[in-house]
């Protein structure tokens, strides 16, 4: 059974004097929406790690700097979903990731998505369809207008 945790990780880089979020579309068989790295944590592997494998894995990129954003949510299961994670597990953790990157563009998994876009803050509000991705991008970008700019070393 899966363990019932899963990572939202938004990827960012410097647009000028702002940000642009990377975001994926789900192939349409999985759902044809628009979302930060998503995917599920291992059984006892830390949050972090599964962050950045999941980045990896999804996109081909690694963080220069990754950052948990102090913000978490619960993800109801339906009765299809509960045969994964066992029938005891109503719902699924998420914990959000904000992934600074310094370049490269991604390498998708054609099984799983099949475009990926760099948006501006507004855009990619707009794109992300579940309300809980969309708080999660407003305290993603709130955070990143505290910073004076990218910590990233080139």
């Amino acid at each position: 059974m899966r363990r019932p945790v899963q990572v939202l990780v938004y990827p960012v880089r410097r647009a000028g004097d702002d940000w642009e979020f990377l975001l994926l579309r789900r192939i349409r068989s999985r759902g044809g929406f628009w979302q930060g790295v998503n995917g599920g944590a291992e059984w006892g592997e830390p949050l972090a790690e599964a962050a950045q494998r999941e980045l990896r894995e999804e996109t081909g990129l690694s963080p220069v700097e990754l950052e948990q954003i102090d913000f978490t949510y619960a993800l109801p299961l339906d009765e299809e979903d509960r045969r994964l994670y066992g029938p005891e597990v109503e719902k699924v953790e998420e914990f959000v990731f904000l992934a600074l990157l310094a370049a490269g563009e991604p390498q998708l998994d054609p099984g799983e998505h099949d475009r990926w876009r760099w948006c501006r803050f507004e855009e990619a509000l707009e794109l992300v369809e579940w309300p809980e991705n969309k708080k999660a991008l407003r305290r993603c970008y709130r955070l990143l207008q505290t910073r004076p700019g990218p910590r990233i070393r080139t």
